[in-house]
């Protein structure tokens, strides 16, 4: 048997062929690294490397605050073939400092801001220049944020709600920080892939959560710092995030560029533009984070404090907080994205009481960039999120997790959808947030283990060994420790700077003017897809394998009750969770005891929300179409529509009567309509057609739709739109 048959091949032409293309494709890659080199000197020399795809304007300088800090209010302007509505609601996208640099969440024209502009809001965004302001802390970065937004409500003081907020990933527990020591001045938060709750997860997922443990606290933050002269090099954080999946970071991602170097270069140097623009920290706001958020897990549990002595709990948000996570994220799993939600409440009683209005979705495979940067994601979630927030907005309190499915030729009332999509709120519970998975109490006692050992061992480096580093690294060593970071070397040595790379542009011109792909069906090229898979399976199963050796360490260090005794974790440690706040709950009865108060009255407005809530509560859902008839029915009748502000307290105040007593709360509705017959008619007409609008029901909303109409003595409804309410 000949070589040729062996292998399948028929032509000697086709080794030739194949060889060929492989020789050119190695040219056109080593052009695109050159050409990343390029462009990752020439973001290192702008004083704002910036990736935001639209045009903008500043509009404040956070290096000109009283707490200077290096974030900047930006106006995205918008194309002239997109105008904005001046009544609508301002969007504000916050960009995560994570060691790269900003513009991630506007990148493209499928994006969070994209998708915002294209629903006539006006668009503003906060970034960062590379560098932070001396003695810049986490607090400072907060206290700047909410003059920003101060800033765009004042510019937008017409607008039918207050600024709506987005927070990527790191952005997000900023942003929740800012809200809960500001509760009044945000609309509704979007969170999108951010970690709220640090020690949240599951055995045999979630690697990265060992970390701290894994190094022995947050004392190699504090070195770093030092190393750094008092500057924590982001490229370290972007080195950890490549860590976890070694797959691709040493294979996949270039093999990709190589075997498909014809199409891929552009979105590949895009992508690079952010990915390779690595930013810094001050060390001591890194150490902040490090141990108060990866390692202390303090967020979630109500341990912060600021330097003015002010508690950080995020049960004192008012607006609406919106969750966006995916099970594909391994940096931001569900369980970190909403433990949070389980660290702070007992039961969904007790986020109604406290006029909490949660929102979650979960996707199922996108990973953590993904979440904001997809096109995909961007025209389906984040564009739902977007057109249905004045929706959210009017939620009563409450745990809510949004559906979102298409539309389909058997979908009610299809006219009354925005897009593609309907979007729906179902009412969730705790229980469905459990179901999720998470730790149980002596997974709670290993990372609380992992906190003290942190503090022990910060404690001694700071003792023994800081002193030391600080007075032997100086700016210019530090400077230079930064320039040869491997993930800084391994772009700048493609650059037209290093001399081996100059001939690479002229071949690279000849390759493309005399290019010849081979064929798709060429043996060679099978073979080559098949060595990659195998390069591909080796390096997953390399992670995989480190991933469990790391749990099982971390599981067995921190569990020996030895080491718990030692840092002063007795049998009796009990997991930490948020402390109650008497101050908060007084109010909160005493705003509860003045909406009972008010059970008899009410303006037509709030008995037509009250009957709604009633009798939809048993179905637990909302979607866009009941929405839609009621912006409908408020445009026609200017007698009962009040402000959205005052829509809003209305939901919130009908919603907490109904669900604390049902019966009185539907007893008194005659009242709060009057005895006019024509006028309960009336009514009666507005609650049937925004339930016709919402689609079908269960059998008993009919029940108390039914008995609404008695308590009204309305007659049965015309059978046109009785065929509508019960589908």
């Amino acid at each position: 048997m000949g070589v040729s048959a062996m292998f399948g091949w028929s032509t000697v032409s086709q080794v030739q062929e194949y060889w060929l293309d492989a020789l050119q494709r190695a040219v056109l890659t080593l052009d695109v690294l050159r050409q990343r080199a390029n462009i990752f000197e020439q973001q290192a020399d702008k004083e704002v490397p910036n990736v935001l795809h639209f045009q903008w304007e500043l509009i404040r300088d956070g290096r000109k605050l009283p707490r200077p800090v290096n974030y900047g209010l930006v106006r995205i302007v918008p194309p002239a073939d997109r105008p904005t509505d001046a009544t609508k609601a301002p969007f504000i996208v916050v960009d995560p400092r994570a060691g790269h640099g900003p513009g991630i969440g506007g990148m493209k024209n499928e994006s969070e801001i994209g998708v915002a502009l294209a629903e006539g809001h006006p668009c503003y965004f906060i970034g960062f220049s590379p560098r932070p302001m001396p003695g810049q802390t986490v607090e400072d970065v907060c206290r700047a944020e909410a003059a920003f937004i101060q800033d765009v409500a004042a510019r937008h003081a017409d607008a039918e709600g207050k600024p709506i907020v987005i927070g990527n990933c790191q952005a997000g527990w900023q942003i929740m920080i800012m809200a809960a020591t500001n509760p009044d001045l945000c609309g509704p938060i979007l969170l999108a892939g951010s970690p709220l709750s640090y020690w949240a997860g599951v055995r045999g997922k979630n690697p990265m959560r060992y970390s701290g443990g894994m190094l022995g606290g947050t004392w190699l933050t504090a070195l770093a710092g030092d190393i750094g002269g008092g500057l924590f090099d982001g490229a370290n954080l972007i080195a950890n995030f490549e860590n976890l999946n070694p797959a691709n970071t040493l294979w996949k991602k270039p093999y990709n560029v190589y075997a498909n170097v014809d199409t891929e270069a552009a979105r590949f140097l895009e992508f690079e533009t952010y990915w390779g623009s690595p930013v810094l920290l001050n060390a001591q706001e890194m150490q902040w984070i490090a141990d108060n958020l990866f390692v202390g897990n303090k967020l979630s549990t109500g341990q912060i404090q600021l330097s003015d002595g002010t508690r950080v709990d995020l049960r004192n948000i008012r607006s609406p907080i919106i969750v966006f996570c995916s099970w594909g994220d391994n940096i931001t799993p569900p369980q970190q994205a909403l433990g949070w939600v389980l660290d702070m409440y007992d039961d969904v009683g007790e986020i109604i009481a406290n006029g909490q209005t949660i929102v979650y979705t979960t996707h199922q495979s996108i990973g953590h960039l993904g979440i904001f940067v997809s096109g995909k994601v961007a025209m389906k979630e984040t564009a739902e999120f977007v057109s249905c927030m004045e929706m959210i907005d009017l939620l009563p309190p409450g745990l809510y997790e949004a559906v979102i499915t298409p539309v389909e030729s058997t979908t009610l009332n299809a006219n009354l959808i925005g897009g593609k999509y309907l979007f729906q709120l179902e009412m969730r519970t705790l229980d469905d947030l459990r179901a999720m998975g998470g730790n149980d109490a002596a997974d709670e006692k290993r990372f609380a283990t992992v906190a003290r050992v942190s503090e022990i061992t910060h404690g001694l480096y700071e003792t023994t060994a800081a002193p030391i580093v600080q007075s032997v690294i100086t700016a210019p060593i530090a400077e230079s420790i930064r320039a040869l970071h491997p993930n800084r070397v391994v772009f700048g040595m493609f650059s037209d700077r290093n001399p081996f790379m100059i001939p690479v542009k002229a071949m690279a011109e000849q390759v493309r003017a005399s290019r010849q792909p081979v064929s798709k069906d060429n043996p060679l090229l099978e073979i080559e897809k098949t060595t990659s898979a195998w390069i591909t399976g080796f390096w997953d199963g390399y992670r995989d394998m480190r991933d469990v050796m790391t749990e099982t360490t971390f599981v067995t260090t921190y569990g020996w009750p030895v080491l718990q005794a030692a840092v002063g974790l007795g049998t009796d440690y009990q997991p930490r969770r948020a402390a109650r706040d008497i101050l908060r709950e007084a109010v909160g009865q005493h705003i509860q005891a003045e909406v009972e108060r008010r059970i008899s009255t009410g303006t037509l407005e709030d008995a037509i929300v009250r009957a709604l809530i009633y009798i939809r509560l048993p179905d637990g859902t909302v979607d866009e179409r009941g929405f839609q008839v009621i912006k409908e029915i408020r445009t026609s009748r200017p007698d009962i529509a009040s402000s959205p502000a005052q829509l809003k307290q209305a939901m919130r105040d009908q919603f907490l009567l109904v669900y604390r007593d049902q019966e009185r709360a539907i007893e008194a509705l005659p009242g709060l309509v009057g005895s006019d017959p024509l006028k309960r008619q009336a009514t009666m007409d507005i609650v049937r057609r925004i339930l016709a609008g919402g689609g079908g029901m269960s059998a008993e909303s009919k029940r108390r739709l039914a008995r609404v109409e008695a308590l009204l003595g309305v007659g049965k409804k015309p059978r046109a739109e009785a065929a509508i309410v019960d589908a």
